[in-house]
């Protein structure tokens, strides 16, 4: 007999999950904040009117299209992988070999307590003047940390070339963040090379970032429309050089068709209609997923699901998502980013020991692995970037614990008998076995 918990997961009452701040929240209101790490100097959010005004300025017709893809204007990417090292196209990218600092993933052995694994991920991976890609880059280094950075495409793209975009749904050019400077796409680009060199994952947040059904987001787009933002996102990382004009830069060191295996959805929408497109290309995974209990992964539409998770409260007797967001979203009250300054160091307390609750409830319990989402952003203060670094640098070190990327996460998953997943995604997240027995040699005992 399951206990209180288990009930609870399968019913998932909405009032009952996330308190102030109910799960459906974070879709509406996450388009607002994450453009808080644009381009243009690291300034404010995109509201409608901006929105507006960006599609109205960038209504040229491009000049070529690609092939197949019925409104994409640069050539659409295969996904192909190489082997052969070298520069790739336009010299944008180059295959210098399989990425160093991996772990080799090893089956459990019967008896044996599973690994802590702690993902931290980013949502855009833009390099701008607050530095943030790059404070993290060198935390998760000197941490013994691999993390996930998921890139928006246009982050590659300079404002006098938005035109090169075309989003579904809407008018060539247009985007929910702003595009970023020349000196911000030099910037994010070093960045870049440097985080697949030190082991990170350089994953997809996709371009536009729209977000909501009346602003056309991604919660309302059809498979087709995914598929052609995909491909515009493989193509603005593979032809930066073309479209930037910045030539005398090194390559991004990888071979992005073969790189790139999974992404997190704007606002965590639409997740239904894009898990077809990612099994189409072969990803591993996907991580636009609202929000779950912390239980083992399962596959959704044949890749791994791994959703934001539900944690603790602290002092409270609700739940609150794995992502900055909704720390914000309960403590300044909705969409407000910058509070009572009276208040930054509770929050920032608070934040902390919330990420602490989720980590150590499954630490010592069903060890399910931890996912933390997170943007750049300098809300309340910046409370929220020093409470992850306050964490990263506690966990990452504990006994068992592994801070990898979604990547190498789904590369040990893959190689674990599926009778043995199927039994650790029978555990409460506070359900401690006797891992001796528990994983026997025969996992259906």
């Amino acid at each position: 007999m399951k206990s209180a918990v288990r009930s609870w997961v399968r019913q998932r009452p909405k009032a009952a999950v996330a308190g102030a701040a109910a799960v459906g929240a974070v879709g509406v209101a996450v388009a607002l904040v994450a453009t808080l790490s644009g381009g243009g100097g690291g300034g404010g959010s995109v509201g409608s009117g901006q929105q507006d005004d960006a599609a109205a300025r960038s209504s040229a017709t491009p000049t070529s299209r690609a092939p197949g893809v019925k409104t994409a204007p640069t050539p659409t990417p295969s996904p192909t992988v190489t082997e052969t090292k070298g520069p790739i196209g336009d010299g944008s990218t180059a295959y210098t070999g399989p990425q160093p600092h991996q772990p080799k993933p090893e089956k459990l052995k019967p008896g044996e307590k599973p690994p802590q694994f702690v993902v931290f991920s980013w949502d855009g991976a833009l390099e701008n003047d607050d530095h943030l890609f790059s404070r993290f880059r060198e935390l998760a280094k000197e941490n013994n940390a691999n993390m996930t950075f998921f890139l928006s495409g246009i982050y590659l793209v300079p404002d006098t070339k938005r035109s090169l975009y075309h989003p579904p749904r809407h008018a060539a050019g247009a985007s929910a963040i702003d595009f970023p400077t020349d000196a911000h796409i030099k910037e994010t680009l070093e960045q870049l090379r440097l985080a697949w060199q030190d082991g990170d994952e350089i994953g997809t947040h996709f371009n536009g970032h729209f977000c909501a059904p009346d602003a056309g987001g991604g919660g309302t787009w059809s498979t087709a429309d995914w598929r052609e933002e995909i491909a515009q996102a493989y193509s603005f990382v593979e032809h930066w050089k073309t479209n930037t004009g910045f030539t005398d830069l090194p390559p991004l060191p990888f071979d992005y068709g073969r790189e790139l295996v999974g992404g997190r959805a704007p606002c965590l929408e639409g997740q239904k209609n894009l898990l077809p497109a990612a099994k189409a290309l072969g990803w591993r995974y996907d991580a636009s997923s609202p929000g779950d209990f912390q239980l083992w992964p399962a596959r959704l539409g044949g890749v791994w699901n791994f959703p934001l998770e539900l944690m603790p409260y602290p002092g409270k007797d609700f739940q609150v998502l794995s992502m900055d967001f909704n720390f914000l979203y309960n403590q300044s009250g909705g969409e407000q980013t910058q509070g009572d300054p009276a208040k930054f160091g509770d929050w920032e307390r608070e934040t902390r020991q919330g990420y602490l609750n989720g980590f150590e409830r499954v630490y010592n319990g069903n060890r399910a692995p931890l996912f933390i989402g997170n943007h750049f952003e300098t809300w309340n203060g910046g409370i929220y970037m020093q409470a992850i670094e306050d964490v990263v640098k506690d966990v990452c070190h504990r006994d068992g614990v592994r801070c990898v990327s979604f990547k190498e996460l789904s590369d040990w998953l893959d190689v674990q008998d599926p009778a043995v997943l199927a039994k650790l995604r029978d555990l409460d997240p506070s359900e401690s076995p006797d891992w001796t027995t528990f994983l026997s040699k025969n996992p259906d005992e």
